[in-house]
């Protein structure tokens, strides 16, 4: 880490959006604030994937053991990578049972496949969750938010046929860039093939690499070679990302599953009245939450964009005599969806600036005489520019011009 730079970790402490605690190694402590910036982005991700027709859904946290034996998850991560509980079964004469706290989504995404008979018509289905989920890191590799024991996937899977992987995978590729065009970020493409230790046919992995390879072929995309690195039911398509520290870290990925449909017996009746089995499309754009927010509070240090600072706005009135106002500002701004605060200590007004900078505030209202008399405000930024008297109309659309932006 340069000298320049701060950690996430001592970032998140400053600014109080987040923490570890030994109480719960590996995983953190959302403050409010920190909450703000969580929530913006689930709500981001909810946006995206609602427009590209994907239906959210929510499964349990902890199910019996035996499905992800079903999946072929319990052979590969079992004992060492998954938090296991043996439980009595009162219904069962007390019988002791083995269930976990679910590591990933995927299996349990075929539970609510099943639920019903299912019909081409319906294809592609694509379901999404935002999930928490609990993976038994080693303890020397735990590190802030970038690798955690206790973390949330912004999770889908796509249920399709053979002839709807192209456009499918296309899909996610074009959100994929999208997104982290939005945010600034150096991405490369890498394909990642099948592992020594695997589950499925090679026909039917043959047939998953080559979708995946033409994919991005016929899209015009370059792809690395993650050479034996796929999931242990398919192959996929990572996206990498550089850091503000120069660090590569992998966060997107979509999947190509042709094991798990066998392994679930899931099915559909096609149009000539026969049963088929789906290819299963696994999809994930942030890749995690805790990991991609670590990396936005280092690459912002702290001074997040508009749309996602926990306080959008802060209103400084220059002396008690302008506290009413202030409030009044302070409401205006409040109900048309800004996040507000008001500094009413007893401290300078220099001192009030100087604070709401440390605290990374993208804009500071100055109220003294002048701006109450002419009903206007004088802005200045986290940055230093100053724009003074303006109407609090002329500066309510540059902040939502910025936020609908995501600028």
């Amino acid at each position: 880490m340069s000298n320049n730079l701060k950690d996430h970790k001592q970032i998140g402490q400053e600014l109080e959006l987040f923490f570890t605690d030994e109480i719960a190694p590996g995983a953190p402590f959302w403050l409010p604030k920190g909450m703000i910036i969580f929530k913006e982005l689930e709500k981001y991700i909810r946006e995206l994937t609602e427009n590209a027709g994907y239906l959210e859904t929510s499964t349990p946290i902890m199910v019996k053991a035996e499905l992800f034996k079903q999946s072929g998850h319990w052979e590969k991560f079992g004992e060492h990578n998954m938090y296991n509980l043996q439980l009595s079964d009162e219904a069962d004469g007390n019988k002791s049972v083995s269930y976990t706290l679910k590591p990933m989504n995927c299996p349990e995404s075929t539970i609510l496949y099943r639920f019903r008979p299912r019909s081409y018509r319906e294809l592609p289905l694509r379901l999404s969750e935002i999930g928490r989920l609990h993976r038994r890191e080693k303890s020397g590799e735990v590190n802030g938010l970038l690798r955690v024991r206790q973390l949330t996937m912004d999770d889908a899977h796509i249920y399709a046929t053979e002839d709807q992987i192209f456009d499918e995978v296309s899909n996610i590729l074009d959100m994929m860039i999208s997104f982290y065009k939005m945010f600034g970020f150096e991405y490369e493409f890498r394909l990642a093939t099948r592992p020594e230790t695997r589950a499925g046919s090679d026909e039917n992995w043959d047939k998953a690499e080559k979708a995946l390879s033409d994919a991005l072929k016929k899209k015009g995309l370059t792809a690395g070679d993650k050479m034996g690195d796929g999931a242990f039911y398919g192959p996929k398509i990572d996206v990498h990302i550089k850091d503000s520290q120069g660090r590569e870290w992998q966060l997107a990925t979509v999947q190509l599953d042709f094991h798990q449909p066998e392994a679930f017996k899931l099915e559909y009746t096609d149009s000539d009245g026969k049963p088929k089995r789906p290819v299963m499309i696994h999809r994930a754009i942030f890749g995690s939450f805790e990991r991609f927010i670590a990396i936005l509070t280092e690459q912002y240090q702290g001074a997040f964009p508009t749309w996602l600072s926990p306080s959008q706005v802060t209103v400084i009135p220059i002396t008690d005599k302008n506290n009413a106002y202030a409030n009044k500002v302070a409401d205006f701004l409040k109900k048309e969806g800004l996040r507000i605060n008001v500094d009413f200590r007893g401290e300078t007004m220099q001192s009030k600036i100087r604070d709401g900078q440390t605290q990374k505030v993208p804009y500071m209202l100055i109220l003294g005489n002048r701006e109450e008399e002419e009903k206007k405000v004088s802005v200045r930024t986290r940055s230093g520019k100053n724009l003074s008297g303006i109407s609090q109309d002329e500066f309510l659309e540059k902040v939502k011009k910025d936020i609908d932006q995501k600028a």
